[in-house]
């Protein structure tokens, strides 16, 4: 059963600048190939991607690239660091683009393009906030169709205050990390699967009419 999983680093770093996100996501890259998984990196700030909620603003917009990117794989993983304490510009953009997908449900069931894909989260920073990164970003996906398995979020955050970040500091041998990008990937892995199996049976546009008849 061929996978695929695609990582979107919200680095607010352009390349070849070094990324310390891009490191975690590295480590995560290898446990998939373990898996079986054939994994694909894109970092969004390399990209022209503009703000709006729609899935193409025109004027030389990038984002339909990625979201082609994102509708094909079966495996999505937000990657973003810590910015005073809340989650990147980038990936809160990221967000704000996906937002158009609401408007391209299956004209059958009218399940958004997310759903049957799973989702997880990585976050690096050098300051608290971790928690409340991952919440909003995982919040959101199951908004737009994702399914969330348990323990796929997974972080590293240095001491509080400014300090050095992922690399510098030595994180990748930070026990808690690598044991939660491990729990991430199994579990990411295992729920995908177990979704190919078995697809999510709902019917969107039915209950839409009978949400509406209840209604009036």
């Amino acid at each position: 059963m061929a996978m695929r999983a695609l990582f979107l680093n919200c680095t607010l770093k352009k390349s070849p600048q070094v990324s310390n996100t891009r490191a975690l996501v590295d480590k995560a890259v290898i446990i998939f190939k373990e898996l079986g998984v054939e994994s694909e990196v894109i970092r969004v700030i390399d990209h022209n991607v503009a703000f709006g909620t729609s899935s193409d603003e025109g004027n030389g917009d990038e984002w339909p690239f990625i979201l082609e990117k994102i509708k094909a794989c079966d495996v999505l993983v937000i990657a973003t660091p810590i910015w005073f304490g809340v989650l990147s510009s980038v990936s809160k953009l990221v967000i704000e683009r996906l937002d158009g997908t609401y408007m391209e449900g299956d004209p059958e069931t009218g399940q958004y393009p997310l759903y049957g894909k799973v989702a997880g989260v990585i976050v690096t920073g050098n300051e608290d906030g971790a928690h409340d990164v991952c919440s909003t970003i995982l919040f959101n996906l199951t908004h737009l169709g994702c399914t969330v398995p348990p323990n796929v979020d997974c972080y590293w955050v240095g001491d509080a205050g400014p300090g050095p970040s992922y690399i510098e500091a030595g994180g990748d041998k930070h026990l808690y990390t690598n044991r939660t990008v491990r729990y991430m990937a199994h579990n990411l892995v295992y729920f995908s699967k177990l979704l190919k199996k078995n697809p999510i049976p709902t019917n969107l546009k039915r209950l839409d009419e009978e949400a509406k008849s209840v209604s009036n």
